[in-house]
């Protein structure tokens, strides 16, 4: 595979990702709903900086392995690959919806920021999800991993201020917008589901070839 292909797949796959309805979409809609456009984008923004501390986990963690005991690339491919499939089947399965979303309280920018950034932080499927992915598309192959974690890390945050950005906007015009046509985020989550199952099974193979 070669890099430009490897960044199609990561770029496809976290698309998938941060589309599926989440800890994070719910805390920008509800900030975006009851406080307004500026309220949304400075939730957003929090959760963007929660992403480039991801990516700089995600990028410690594969050189500090790779370094230090390569012979576990095989095995980190497959078990990553394997709990990629268990995601994406669930959400295959699931009927995940945007209802329900309680009126946030605080409305400062800068509080809200604030709050968007811990909201990243404490999200434990977002770690997890690093774990798996980075060591299957961040390879020494590549070239030096710093430079692949910045091109891996705009790509994060470009995903995030498009979708969740987007989403500010549309939140702001009004919760009938988003909340009365279910089936629209039901199917982007199932898509998304198989799209990720996808994905990981062609990563389990290349991690048992390498194995």
């Amino acid at each position: 595979m070669t890099y430009t292909e490897n960044l199609w797949l990561f770029t496809l796959l976290l698309a998938g990702i941060i589309t599926v309805p989440g800890m994070d979409m719910i805390f920008v809609t509800a900030n975006a709903l009851t406080g307004g456009r500026r309220a949304g984008f400075a939730a957003t923004s929090g959760i963007m900086l929660g992403g480039a501390f991801h990516t700089l986990f995600g990028t410690v963690a594969v050189a500090t392995l790779s370094t230090l005991v390569p012979q576990l690339a095989g095995p980190m491919l497959i078990v990553g690959a394997a709990y990629m499939i268990w995601i994406g089947y669930t959400l295959a399965k699931s009927a995940i919806v945007i209802d329900g979303i309680e009126a946030s309280k605080l409305r400062r920018t800068g509080r809200i920021f604030t709050q968007g950034l811990i909201t990243c932080l404490i999200n434990p499927k977002a770690w997890l999800f690093i774990l798996a992915i980075y060591p299957q598309f961040m390879r020494p192959e590549y070239g030096p991993f710093w430079r692949q974690a910045m091109v891996m890390g705009a790509l994060t945050l470009l995903l995030q201020a498009t979708v969740y950005g987007g989403l500010a906007l549309a939140a702001a015009k009004g919760r009938d917008a988003l909340t009365s046509k279910p089936q629209v985020t039901i199917w982007i989550g199932r898509a998304a589901g198989w799209m990720l199952v996808a994905v990981a099974v062609l990563m389990l193979v290349e991690g048992w070839r390498s194995w």
